[in-house]
């Protein structure tokens, strides 16, 4: 007799009580932020940006109270338990750093990647562990509705033994004009969030191997465009991550086939899907599906949702910080967690430049 699975695809709000001040006033605040923390009911009382004039039009759309000219006058004003960082990288740790030194502040969320490097990742995480300040990471893929539902497939042991995994990235990001001078693009900015997310399924990363290559159809220097990384864990998974941030042609009335799929193989079942955003801002939920042994008599069985990872996935990652700070606990997305994601994102940096698989034990995880 098949089991019955129990799914909830979004986490539940279970603390809005601590107010937030954002810094950053573009799309992925503006648009994504704002919008998961109003239908979740999480007071944001402050925001800043690099020019006033921006935070201010995003203030009235929001109904945020306050408004700083810069980031650094909002961290000093205080006012707010909860620091909200949606800015390029490369200013992240200054900001972080600045929050440290604020009593008012009690916790940062830091956008992904934390840092540039995972030697400046180790030091923030540091500094915040050190100062008694809760530092908790972005890395949001884990709340997309397809990955909270197969964590909890693999959880209720429906796939049996979980045995190779892929994602399957031919998607088109919005590279921001600022990743242009940092020399490292899809790695660090857009294969972490495979990494994590199967960290998050399958446990600790032994070693990877990834080759990369430059994509010409991307207009500016780099050298990580396309991304092929073979992860295998300490639990025996063997994961495949494959990135192609262009897609074929980028051309007027051309019919392209644009997705991010993922694949679980495991010893008693198999789970299969996609992930909704290349259709933003259109919009379409993440899907799942699975066929198990135990769980559906061999049958494929496809439950289904109406939120998506962009934006409703976002109220999840404040709820678990705002959920820590109210009971003295380690936020789920915590610092010391994603710095093995950061190693993992090292380990494929060095595995591409020396052309072999790299362990993550030469950088003590």
């Amino acid at each position: 007799m098949a089991q019955t699975l129990t799914l909830t695809p979004d986490a539940p709000i279970r603390c809005r009580e601590f107010r937030i001040g954002c810094v950053g006033a573009g799309f992925i605040m503006a648009d994504i932020h704002l919008a998961a923390y109003n239908a979740a009911g999480f007071p944001v009382v402050a925001i800043a940006s690099r020019t006033r004039d921006k935070a201010e039009q995003v203030a009235r759309r929001w109904n945020i109270a306050t408004v700083h000219d810069t980031p650094e006058a909002m961290i000093e004003a205080g006012g707010f338990e909860i620091l909200d960082i949606a800015y390029p990288p490369d200013r992240q740790p200054a900001l972080i750093r600045a929050a440290i030194a604020q009593p008012d502040i009690r916790a940062i969320l830091a956008q992904k990647p934390l840092a540039l490097d995972l030697a400046t990742a180790e030091a923030l995480e540091r500094e915040c562990r050190e100062s008694g300040k809760l530092l908790s990471v972005n890395q949001n893929m884990r709340f997309d509705q397809s990955m909270r539902t197969l964590k909890q497939v693999l959880e209720q042991n429906a796939l049996g033994t979980p045995v190779m995994a892929s994602i399957d990235m031919r998607a088109i990001p919005h590279w921001q004009p600022f990743l242009q001078s940092y020399g490292r693009l899809t790695l660090l900015n857009m294969s972490i969030h495979h990494f994590d997310v199967l960290r998050y399924l399958f446990g600790d990363v032994e070693s990877i191997s990834t080759t990369v290559r430059p994509d010409p159809r991307t207009q500016f220097a780099h050298t990580d465009g396309i991304c092929v990384s073979t992860l295998s864990f300490r639990s025996g998974v063997l994961a495949l991550s494959l990135e192609d941030v262009w897609s074929g042609p980028r051309a007027a009335g051309f019919a392209g086939d644009i997705y991010i799929r993922w694949r679980v193989e495991g010893t008693e079942g198999l789970a299969q899907g996609t992930i909704g955003w290349p259709d933003y801002p259109e919009g379409s939920p993440s899907t799942l599906r699975y066929s198990s042994l135990t769980a559906s008599d061999g049958q494929w069985v496809q439950p289904t949702w109406e939120t998506r990872w962009f934006p409703h996935a976002f109220a999840g990652v404040m709820e678990q910080l705002q959920f820590a700070m109210a009971t003295n606990t380690v936020p789920v997305l915590n610092g010391a967690d994603n710095l093995r994601t950061m190693a993992v994102v090292e380990a494929a940096y060095r595995s591409a430049a020396e052309g072999r698989a790299v362990h993550l034990s030469e950088f003590g995880y």
